[in-house]
């Protein structure tokens, strides 16, 4: 993973419950509307396959990497189908030192402030403040008055309408799972949807983004 080109377009999306005949066109459907990153998450059946396909698939057009990783093994596993960062629910610690000690970058899970330290402190790319949406946007501008140093990505509960707030109140990323890789889309294969939601997403970055680089002038 490139954590630069990530930082570009910090927007992750999260892929869980998909099938086999269904990544390809996700794939296509992701790089179609402008996303850059997707996680497939290892307590989805076959997962390694799903990651050594989305690989294969996306070339270099997308960054894949592995999510709700517990364990090294998951995680060997993860790597050897290709993934290319890891993701966790929480902080797995010897998740963490294999990552660290191999370069590769991590998202562990978070959510409170001890929780957060402890997990930037152990090495993290970013931590995940999961589920954000519990706490909202303004969570996140108190945990960077003392921690301004440690990136945050906010995952649970990010909206295209509500993203402003999360960067604006210190988020370094955003997160989206279910609410665009819906069930009775993904059964349906309704790729469409898929991808106008995803667009909505990235759209709704490079908006921020402008905003945020206007407003510093």
């Amino acid at each position: 993973m490139d954590v630069e080109k990530f930082k570009r377009l910090p927007v992750l999306g999260i892929m869980r419950g998909v099938d086999i005949e269904s990544v390809e066109p996700l794939v296509e459907t992701s790089v179609s509307a402008g996303l850059k990153t997707i996680e497939i998450t290892m307590n989805t059946r076959g997962a390694a396959a799903l990651i050594a396909k989305a690989v294969s698939s996306a070339g270099k057009r997308l960054m894949v990497g592995a999510g709700t990783v517990l364990s090294v093994k998951s995680l060997e596993i993860a790597m050897d189908a290709g993934a290319t960062f890891i993701v966790t629910p929480v902080l797995v610690e010897d998740v963490m030192k294999y990552c660290v000690k191999n370069k590769i970058p991590v998202f562990p899970g978070a959510l409170s402030v001890q929780e957060i330290y402890n997990a930037w402190n152990a090495g993290a790319t970013m931590v995940k403040v999961f589920p954000s949406g519990s706490f909202g946007p303004k969570y996140f501008k108190e945990i960077k008055g003392p921690f301004n140093d440690i990136d945050l990505l906010a995952c649970g509960g990010v909206t295209p309408e509500n993203m402003k707030e999360y960067f604006t109140c210190g988020a370094g990323a955003v997160a989206f799972g279910e609410s665009v890789f819906k069930r009775e889309w993904l059964k349906s294969k309704d790729f469409k949807s898929i991808g106008e939601a995803i667009g909505r997403y990235v759209t709704g970055f490079n908006k921020v983004a402008l905003d945020l680089t206007e407003s510093k002038r």
